[in-house]
């Protein structure tokens, strides 16, 4: 990544998959391996793409922030004072994400599609054998004239994952910023090549 100007408490990374690497000891570390790319300040905009791919909007954006780059994505990142106009058009800096920092990553998880209640929730389902008519299905989901409605938030079939997930309190493994990548101790939430937030924690300092 270039020579960066500005510090903020979050960047954007690509999720580029699992692996493992040793520590001194000589214990494996599982960690997910994040793309670093450029995070300029515009607002905040990240994921390049080839100039015809951006409509006219995104490029008066970009060019009143006097960015070059044709980037696609944007993202607000909440600070606790207001950010100076001089800082348009600088890259975010890594110096908030140096080895050992312990930071939340927040991502969308892997889409499952519709699901049944046993494979989203983790019901137990009725007998698979015996002439059973019960197995997989949920079973009762309320009462009969009182209350005469089913609660929300009741544990149904539907939409699995796609949804927005933040895992916490994540150790910084190693930063390279040479080759472009960094590495974050766990799984991280989301599939490979999407799009991750790294940010210092809020809980854990």
């Amino acid at each position: 990544m270039a020579d960066s100007n500005i510090s903020l408490p979050s960047i954007i990374g690509v999720k580029a998959g699992m692996t493992r690497i040793f520590d001194e000891s000589g214990s494996h570390v599982p960690v997910t391996v994040i793309k670093l790319i450029p995070n300029l300040v515009s607002q905040v905009a990240y994921y390049e793409k080839r100039e015809s791919l951006i409509n006219e909007p995104t490029k008066g954006h970009l060019k009143k922030a006097t960015i070059s780059k044709s980037l696609a994505r944007f993202a607000e990142v909440r600070l606790d004072t207001a950010a100076d106009t001089a800082a348009l058009g600088k890259e975010v800096s890594l110096e908030s994400f140096k080895a050992n920092t312990i930071v939340d990553v927040s991502g969308d998880s892997k889409g499952r599609g519709f699901q049944g209640v046993m494979k989203r929730h983790g019901f137990s389902g009725g007998p698979a054998t015996h002439g059973s008519h019960f197995h997989r299905r949920p079973g009762s989901i309320g009462n009969r004239a009182t209350p005469a409605r089913v609660f929300a938030r009741k544990k149904m079939p539907g939409q699995m994952g796609n949804t927005l997930q933040t895992i916490q309190n994540l150790k910084v493994v190693e930063v390279n910023l040479e080759k472009g990548y960094l590495l974050i101790k766990g799984s991280l939430p989301g599939s490979k090549n999407s799009f991750v937030t790294i940010t210092t924690a809020t809980k854990k300092q």
